[in-house]
């Protein structure tokens, strides 16, 4: 057996992931980014995406909304605002919160003075992270 690394997930609400895994991929502001056993220690922010990890032939995604990301002692630990297994996922909702954002953002290219720009990208971020999460295309 190839050796593993610790990954734990923590949101505001809990641990959603804690077990030992072979890889992990990550997305960090400078770049995705992927940590196997021993890696060498860093710190990363990671912005909303999809943080993936493989045990054996079992592959897991996440949709993840910011956060910190820590590499110690063959430890990868994820400090992230919000955790949501791909399986878990309501994709009619995705669907619809992605079709909101992407009508805000039409109508702030308009100058829209009601809309906030960056709000409206953030939603569609998670919106769209969320349905790949959940491998809808």
């Amino acid at each position: 057996m190839a050796q593993q690394i610790r990954l734990e997930v923590v949101t505001p609400n809990g641990a959603a992931v804690s077990e030992d895994v072979d890889i992990v991929n990550a997305p960090g502001y400078g770049g995705d980014f992927g940590v196997l056993a021993n890696h060498a220690p860093f710190l990363s922010t990671i912005k909303i995406g999809i943080l993936s990890y493989e045990r054996g032939q079992k592959r897991e995604n996440l949709m993840i909304s910011g956060g910190f990301c820590e590499v110690s002692n063959n430890t990868i630990t994820f400090l992230v605002e919000s955790a949501e297994f791909g399986k878990q996922i309501d994709v009619s909702r995705a669907m619809k919160a992605k079709e909101r954002a992407e009508k805000r953002l039409a109508e702030a290219a308009q100058h829209s003075e009601s809309i906030n720009r960056t709000r409206a990208e953030a939603a569609l971020q998670r919106a769209l992270a969320r349905l790949k999460a959940a491998n809808v295309n």
